[in-house]
């Protein structure tokens, strides 16, 4: 199948590819020890297979009992500031996964996943729909996170997002996990030239 992926005809290179991510759904743990050939389409001009070894190696997460994966993350977040929005989206959903195996890691990867507010993209619509999806990968290991507070704020100047499905994402985020009323200045997400406030987080989870 790792051949296939050669293959000059798009059906069977994608359909390969396709295969292996199914593989790696529904049990990474066969294609751990194919963990640096996935690393190595980190680097691929072909987006389909980047965005391929992107979602593997965040199923392959779960199953890293040698490091190997843990360490691809600088490269995961370096996706988020490279201005192409779909790479984006998959490294986001990747760090998501990092951030509930790799307990160590998880108090930088919540912190650079919040960065997205701040990253430079096509659009400014762009950014909105990448927030978006950092808040669904916030929700799911929200009870993990240490510095709880940092990512209410953060998720609450999202409810003035100018994209309305974004603004509807940090809104049931906040209903979900939210103790207290928004007390944050919203950030509408408008203008690159102006950075919304930041915060750090102070504690590990």
């Amino acid at each position: 199948m790792f051949e296939e992926l050669s293959s000059t005809d798009a059906r069977v290179k994608y359909g390969a590819a396709k295969a292996l991510l199914n593989a790696a759904k529904e049990d990474a743990t066969g294609l751990y020890s194919h963990a640096a050939f996935f690393e190595n389409l980190l680097d691929s001009d072909n987006n389909i297979l980047k965005w391929t070894a992107i979602d593997v190696i965040g199923f392959m997460a779960a199953v890293d009992a040698d490091q190997r994966i843990a360490k691809t993350a600088d490269k995961m977040v370096s996706f988020l500031s490279a201005g192409k929005l779909i790479t984006a989206n998959h490294a986001i959903a990747t760090l998501a996964r990092f951030a509930v195996s790799f307990p160590d890691q998880r108090q930088r990867i919540t912190r650079d996943l919040m960065s997205v507010e701040r990253c430079v993209y096509d659009t400014d619509e762009c950014r909105n729909i990448a927030l978006g999806n950092v808040i669904l990968a916030l929700d799911s290991y929200f009870e993990r996170v240490g510095d709880k507070q940092a990512v209410i704020a953060f998720v609450e100047r999202q409810t003035a997002n100018t994209r309305n499905a974004t603004a509807k994402k940090a809104q049931a985020f906040l209903k979900k996990h939210a103790t207290k009323q928004p007390t944050m200045p919203a950030y509408s997400g408008r203008s690159k030239g102006r950075k919304p406030p930041t915060e750090t987080l102070t504690s590990s989870a």
